[in-house]
């Protein structure tokens, strides 16, 4: 089990491809999930389907820990502790959706196009992306 870092930065998160982001039910327990990530001025940006578990959860309480991981999910490094916020403003929307196109090119759009053709097999509604913005506890 990781130690939870309380004073720390964003800085080495760049290089990875995702991060484990943990949001906490209201029981306290901790549900992780792998998402895509970027990273703009100090911020971690992520997008998700606006009906994701996470979002409910995030609306309750804005904590989190984060942690870099592979594509499969295997935590690979130290976890931070961090707030966030599921993003409503439209200028900061797409922010956080112009730093995942830079980092992730072409693979962001390709995810989004099989993700949207499986859920038409299965006749299920194509669902919009809620961009989520996380920062750093601070001191």
């Amino acid at each position: 089990m990781s130690t939870v870092i309380e004073r720390a930065t964003f800085p080495d998160l760049g290089r990875e491809q995702c991060i484990a982001l943990t949001t906490f039910r209201k029981t306290g327990q901790a549900v992780t999930t792998r998402v895509m990530f970027a990273q703009s001025l100090g911020t971690i940006y992520a997008g998700t389907r606006a009906d994701a578990g996470k979002l409910k959860r995030l609306r309750r309480s804005g904590r989190v820990t984060l942690a870099p991981c592979t594509y499969s999910g295997k935590v690979t490094g130290a976890v931070i502790a961090g707030t966030a916020r599921i993003l409503t403003e439209p200028q900061e929307c797409r922010a956080a959706s112009t730093a995942l196109a830079k980092k992730y090119g072409f693979m962001r759009p390709l995810f989004h196009f099989v993700e949207n053709a499986l859920r038409m097999l299965q006749r299920k509604a194509r669902v919009e992306e809620v961009c989520i913005a996380i920062e750093p506890i601070s001191g």
